[in-house]
């Protein structure tokens, strides 16, 4: 056996500037990494994230620093064992995955002992802006079962009434990225309860949400920033009901597959999001998004252009990935 890793930077111009909480992006800047084994190529894609203390640079070193033992051979079990979770270990676990079922032909979803993948619902995102600017995005989506705004602390109110007014029939979710202040909890969410929004996504900073320990709300609390990998779970019981899991912060689909089990064996619910990112890095996302309560797979659309091919989206859903794409 012969394996050899490729590591190649890109950057993906969006469609309009995107705005949450932390600041505003333009493009998509993520990390493809190739792995080739008798004639077969896996592959797959991350997104270091600043918030986590990752980089372009930082990533694309962690994994070439893994050159030697990749190209030896190294399985995904293994992979958990000498890396932490995060982007690095998230583009060699899912590009593992996609070498393993081309090399046995046969789809992801099957080595994994999963269920034929199914088309989902994903939430589409409101960046931050005017609240007349955002009350003409909510108009354009108004026709989407399932929106998502993000927020940070500044004209909370006057925001979210501007995209409810705009989209009267949508489902509202919404998130502050740990942008709200805890004094100014309770005034949020209960702002946010009377427009119908349905759910809030860490709305503190991950090391100030004992305070969610006291609040008085209908909508449900879900983490992010505050869950990572199956070890978070304990810390999170009696202030989230719903947890997001992302693949760049499990560090693949392995670490998620088996994090998605444990949560709602703990009676959490599922979110499924992604960072701003191609058709490459939702492919192996879609498996986890079975049976969630919430899709945020819409990486793509703030694209001017996908990779080709790229995954099927009908309006709101989107179709699983051909093994053409990944898996």
């Amino acid at each position: 056996m012969k394996r050899s890793l490729k590591i190649v930077k890109e950057s993906w111009p969006f469609l309009r500037p995107f705005t949450i909480s932390r600041g505003t992006k333009t493009t998509a800047d993520v990390i493809l990494v190739e792995l080739e084994q008798d004639g077969m190529k896996g592959r797959a894609e991350c997104v270091p994230y600043p918030r986590y203390n990752e980089n372009i640079k930082s990533v694309a070193k962690q994994i070439a620093d893994l050159t030697e033992v990749i190209e030896a051979g190294l399985s995904r079990a293994e992979l958990q064992a000498i890396i932490s979770p995060g982007a690095a270990r998230n583009a060699l676990d899912c590009a593992l995955w996609d070498l393993e079922a081309k090399l046995k032909k046969r789809p992801v979803w099957e080595l994994a002992g999963l269920p034929p993948p199914k088309k989902v619902l994903t939430a589409v995102t409101i960046g931050i802006d005017t609240p007349d600017a955002m009350g003409r995005r909510a108009n354009e989506l108004s026709g989407s079962p399932l929106i998502k705004v993000k927020l940070d602390s500044e004209r909370v109110l006057e925001r979210l009434t501007a995209v409810r007014s705009n989209a009267p029939n949508a489902r509202l979710i919404i998130d502050p990225n740990e942008g709200w202040a805890p004094d100014l909890l309770d005034t949020y969410l209960k702002d946010s309860e009377t427009l119908g929004v349905e759910m809030v996504e860490q709305p503190l900073f991950s090391g100030n949400d004992e305070r969610l320990l006291a609040v008085n709300t209908r909508m449900t609390i879900c983490a992010d920033e505050s869950c990572h990998y199956r070890a978070d779970l304990k810390s999170l019981i009696g202030k989230y009901s719903m947890i997001n899991i992302k693949l760049d912060k499990t560090g693949g689909l392995t670490e998620a597959l088996a994090m998605k089990k444990e949560a709602e064996a703990m009676g959490l619910t599922i979110m499924v999001g992604c960072m701003t990112s191609t058709s490459l890095a939702m492919a192996p996302a879609m498996l986890i998004a079975q049976g969630a309560s919430i899709v945020d797979l819409d990486g793509p659309l703030f694209l001017k252009n996908d990779r080709n091919p790229g995954l099927r989206f009908d309006e709101y859903e989107i179709f699983p990935a051909g093994r053409e794409i990944w898996g």
